[in-house]
């Protein structure tokens, strides 16, 4: 009787610590009530309506008023192709305001003077440029006009006759030579006649020369200087550059570009101005030696009709004498 009640004994005794034991194991798989299930009261029964009234609509329990409809996220590809517009928003609009207008109105007050100035240089390399076009092509075809009418000529009288009263360079040489040789009348050195005359046809052909030149000093003063003009604007804007990101404290592209693209453009303004002025005054080197040449074709005809005149007057001297 007491192995019986032992044993009794000691099998409730391991069904106890069995329990005991996988109490926390369960307790640990449970799934934790919410707030609201915990909150949860049960709801009101209604009181039955009357007779012939609408019944009233329960109200929503509060479990479900207490519980936030937490709202959707949006993937990740809806963030990005949202995101993507507004950034490229904000820095397109600034890339657009980059032109050279809105550049030269936002440029420093030193830059602005160096872009006024090589634009005005370019504007008098341009209007050299028309006048001495102009001025050579007329000067020359006169020029040529004028040796050949006096081609066939064969005394200075008859020469200045067939010119008439128009002034130029080939009147300047006869009258030059006629004057020579009505001062030097009665000398009988035919020698000393031409070589007074031929210093008076350097003079003129000098002078000619100094005349037909003037602009040309422009043209290489700009085309020497411009570029450097353009690169003094171009260090003063990138100074100021360096200046607005030490004080933004930021490298981003859309703060440095604006202030350099201003530095750069006086640069390109002063290759604008330099280039042409460069290629115009070599091409006016080439034409003003052209028409030089024509100058010194009119300076040996004159001189050549005042040797005739000087032989011939000789000539008429000595048939007289001969008579």
């Amino acid at each position: 009787m007491k192995t019986m009640t032992f044993q009794a004994s000691l099998a409730a005794a391991l069904m106890l610590t069995a329990a005991w034991l996988a109490s926390p194991v369960s307790a640990q798989t449970q799934p934790p009530s919410t707030p609201a299930q915990s909150t949860a009261q049960p709801a009101p029964v209604a009181p039955a309506a009357p007779a012939g009234t609408t019944p009233a609509v329960p109200a929503p329990s509060a479990s479900t008023a207490a519980t936030p409809v937490a709202p959707t996220a949006p993937s990740a590809a809806a963030v990005s192709t949202t995101a993507k517009p507004d950034a490229s928003a904000g820095i397109a609009p600034a890339m657009k305001e980059l032109s050279p207008w809105v550049m030269f109105m936002s440029a420093d007050v030193i830059v602005k003077a160096v872009m006024i100035g090589l634009a005005f240089a370019s504007l008098m390399t341009w209007t050299v440029f028309i006048a001495k076009s102009i001025e050579l092509s007329v000067a020359s075809s006169k020029l040529r006009s004028a040796l050949k009418k006096v081609a066939e000529t064969r005394s200075l009288a008859e020469a200045q006759m067939a010119l008439g009263a128009k002034e130029g360079i080939l009147p300047s040489f006869l009258t030059a030579a006629l004057r020579e040789a009505r001062m030097s009348a009665g000398l009988s050195s035919d020698a000393g006649i031409k070589e007074r005359a031929a210093s008076s046809f350097s003079e003129i052909v000098r002078a000619e020369a100094r005349r037909i030149r003037i602009g040309m000093g422009v043209l290489a003063t700009i085309g020497s200087t411009s570029p450097f003009v353009g690169l003094f604007g171009t260090v003063w804007g990138i100074m100021n550059s360096f200046i607005g990101i030490s004080k933004s404290q930021t490298t981003n592209l859309a703060v440095v570009a604006p202030g350099i693209a201003e530095a750069l453009l006086a640069t390109a303004i002063g290759l604008v101005a330099a280039i042409p002025a460069v290629i115009i005054y070599n091409h006016f080197s080439r034409v003003t030696k052209s028409y030089l040449e024509l100058v010194s074709r009119a300076s040996g005809a004159a001189g050549r009709l005042l040797s005739r005149d000087l032989d011939r007057s000789h000539g008429s001297v000595h048939s007289r004498a001969a008579e």
